[in-house]
């Protein structure tokens, strides 16, 4: 079944002529209707659907469910439309399933279902944010990661705290602190925060001009205007450093992979997300959804000694896919193509593995210190590695500094047997998971990966490591922290514009004001002139939009001194400086990390609209 949902003002209807008499639905069915504020949703029931009716309509109304929560809404219309699949059910089938959905959806919503079987006029009116269109592919079975494990014994859940104590996570939620309460709710209570509400780094990334949607492509895959793609790129030089003064060593490797192979078709049904899979010729591909498929390609092929170990590949992998239909994707929290910094490390066993976790770990927190993002811990574990390491568990903790959320897994179902992962709590209470470090004691037997010592060859423990976790939620945590902030403000490394120059009279100022510009660009600050025909106020009010750390008004009395007032936007206050200290300013913001030039002209004036804004 193909689902398309449209989050509308109204959708009206009317049938107008049958399609044929045999197919025409007359019964139990209005032929003509109309509903405000709903979600439309447009329906292909398709021939392999026919294998378990009864089961599609179950996956259907889930999706629903999924997609109206998300929405806060109740008003739902079932559209039957053939035009989104070319392999459709019979008639009946598809009478069926629209009926037999009406009617399981009747006690929860309020359902206005078009006929089956009609050409029919429609209007529909789009409410047009990111969540508003969504399309779902829905079998007649749940996928592995949807299906109900009955025989499975749940996770226990605990807090461990750096003192050395232990306490069930439910009972010491009340004495964390709020991010680990939140996080403690969304994963060991199953409750999400603030249901319906959309995560305010949505509205920001588009009234900002960073990032946005294609219509002509699939929600999820993203498009970055210069602003954005800036603060991307000033992340991937960050991680990039950070890894190789690690001892990571870059590498590429390919996008796509044969499904044919056995290890690639193994590793790939380890991963709970589902996958972009595709017909090449007569072979079955598969769009990555990590490095890890080139990286263990890599590393197979290498002759590894003991002496190498730990042996450590990176790659910044520019695209990597998932194809997200259940759950939300919404703006740079969750999307279906990623960047994702991605190291894989072999090591001699599971000593050095602990030694590289625990160091991989501390250099994650490194990352939340740099980028000014609180992480919560969440160290999850096989109930045999807990016992076998439980002293060494409470080591990293301590070695982390605050308390962690442990999951301990009664029986190992993953390619791993222990791994910490570091959530930032959003402004509605809600986890971006980011950073992530894995013992992996599967995949190199699987690859083929071989290191050799005195004794002969062993297959190494690997580690898979992300020190920041996908870079675009990192910049969804970057700006979910702005929305609590009064002022907002990116660091200023990662700010667009770090200097703007306000000339009083552009015929006047601009020419000194082009001098001051030069000599901060030969600093490397990325700096800007607002010379439009608009008043000293208006271009002061668009410093204060566009979030310019440092923004200075330059008339006759700046030109006449050596000093300037330079409005301090953070601190909401104007500081006497040279441009010597301004320099020296900006210098002590950006420290050691990534310096960009500036991705828009000089001139305001030249700074196109991307948003039509």
């Amino acid at each position: 079944m193909r689902l398309l949902f449209i989050h509308s003002d109204h959708l009206e209807f009317e049938a107008r002529e049958e399609v044929s008499e045999d197919l025409a639905e007359r019964e139990g069915v209005p032929l003509e209707g109309r509903m405000e504020e709903c979600v439309t949703v447009f329906i292909s029931v398709e021939s392999d659907d026919e294998e378990n009716l009864d089961g599609v309509v179950e996956n259907a109304l889930a999706e629903i469910d999924d997609v109206t929560g998300q929405l806060n809404t109740d008003r739902v219309v079932l559209y039957p439309y053939a035009h989104l699949s070319d392999d459709l059910a019979s008639p009946d089938s598809a009478t069926t399933v629209m009926q037999n959905l009406e009617a399981a959806m009747s006690e929860e919503y309020e359902v206005l279902r078009a006929p089956f079987g009609w050409y029919k006029s429609f209007e529909v009116s789009c409410k047009g944010h990111p969540l508003s269109e969504l399309s779902r592919h829905v079998a007649a079975h749940r996928d592995e990661e949807g299906e109900d494990e009955p025989d499975r014994e749940p996770s226990d859940w605990l807090v461990m705290r750096p003192d050395g104590t232990t306490a069930d996570a439910l009972d010491a939620k009340a004495e964390t602190s709020p991010d680990m309460r939140a996080f403690i709710e969304d994963e060991v209570e199953d409750v999400t925060a603030s249901p319906g509400e959309e995560p305010p780094h949505i509205e920001l990334m588009r009234e900002k001009e960073l990032v946005g949607y294609d219509e002509l492509s699939d929600v999820g895959n993203l498009r970055f205007y210069p602003r954005g793609k800036l603060i991307r790129d000033a992340l991937m030089d960050y991680v990039d450093d950070l890894v190789v003064d690690y001892g990571g060593m870059p590498v590429e490797t390919p996008i796509m992979y044969d499904l044919g192979a056995r290890s690639i078709n193994e590793h790939a049904g380890k991963f709970g997300e589902r996958q972009y899979r595709f017909e090449s010729g007569d072979r079955r591909m598969m769009l990555r959804f990590a490095a890890c498929f080139g990286q263990f390609s890599i590393m197979r092929d290498m002759h590894i000694s003991v002496n190498d170990l730990p042996l450590r590949v990176y790659e910044m992998s520019t695209y990597s896919f998932r194809r997200e239909q259940q759950g939300e994707v919404a703006g740079l929290k969750r999307l279906r193509a990623f960047t994702m910094p991605d190291m894989h490390t072999a090591t001699k066993d599971m000593d050095q593995a602990r030694e590289e976790l625990m160091a991989q770990a501390k250099l994650a927190l490194q990352t939340s210190e740099d980028l000014d993002i609180n992480y919560e811990p969440a160290i999850r574990m096989t109930r045999e590695f807990y016992e076998d390491n439980e002293a060494w568990v409470q080591e990293v903790v301590d070695e982390l500094g605050k308390p962690a959320l442990l999951e301990v897994i009664p029986e190992r179902h993953h390619y791993w047997s222990a791994k910490i992962d570091f959530a930032a709590i959003d402004s509605l209470g809600r986890p971006i998971e980011n950073p992530t470090v894995q013992i992996d004691v599967e995949s190199a037997e699987r690859f083929d990966i071989e290191y050799m010592d005195s004794e002969g060859a062993h297959n190494p423990p690997i580690l898979h490591y992300s020190p920041s976790g996908g870079i675009e939620r990192v910049m969804a945590a970057l700006l979910e922290e702005t929305a609590d902030m009064d002022t907002p403000q990116l660091p200023t490394w990662l700010s667009p514009t770090q200097v703007r120059f306000i000339p009083v009279n552009p015929d006047e100022h601009l020419e000194y004001c082009d001098e001051l510009a030069d000599h901060l660009e030969e600093a490397e600050v990325r700096v800007d002139i607002d010379e439009r025909d608009e008043s000293v106020g208006k271009r002061i009010a668009g410093a204060e939009t566009d979030w310019v750390p440092y923004y200075i008004v330059v008339g006759n009395d700046e030109i006449e001194s050596d000093r300037m007032g330079v409005n301090v936007r953070i601190a909401d206050e104007e500081r006497e400086m040279t441009l010597a200290e301004l320099e020296e300013t900006v210098r002590e913001d950006v420290a050691d990390l990534p310096q960009r030039s500036r991705y828009l002209p000089r001139y305001v004036s030249k700074h196109p609209s991307f948003t039509g804004g």
